[in-house]
């Protein structure tokens, strides 16, 4: 499952998600979307795993919980069309 995760703090990095996640169980990606011109995060990112129930649980426990002082969003992604 492709999980979104919105309202992230421009100083997290990937591996502080990947350090977050860890206890849920296996990801495949983790990617932090950043500018193109100034490569500073844009506050969003993707996280692959491909364990649904893993990813549900991700998705429950951490859709509203606070990382570093925003409360992030958390939900499945859904693919562009």
């Amino acid at each position: 499952m492709n999980i979104y995760f919105g309202n992230l703090s421009y100083k997290v990095r990937e591996n502080d998600l990947q350090n977050i996640l860890a206890e849920y169980g296996e990801i495949t990606s983790c990617k932090i979307i950043k500018d193109r011109e100034t490569g500073k995060s844009k506050g969003f990112g993707f996280v692959e795993m491909p364990n649904d129930d893993e990813a549900t649980k991700v998705i429950e426990e951490l859709n509203g919980a606070e990382l570093d002082g925003r409360t992030v969003v958390v939900k499945e992604a859904k693919p562009k069309v």
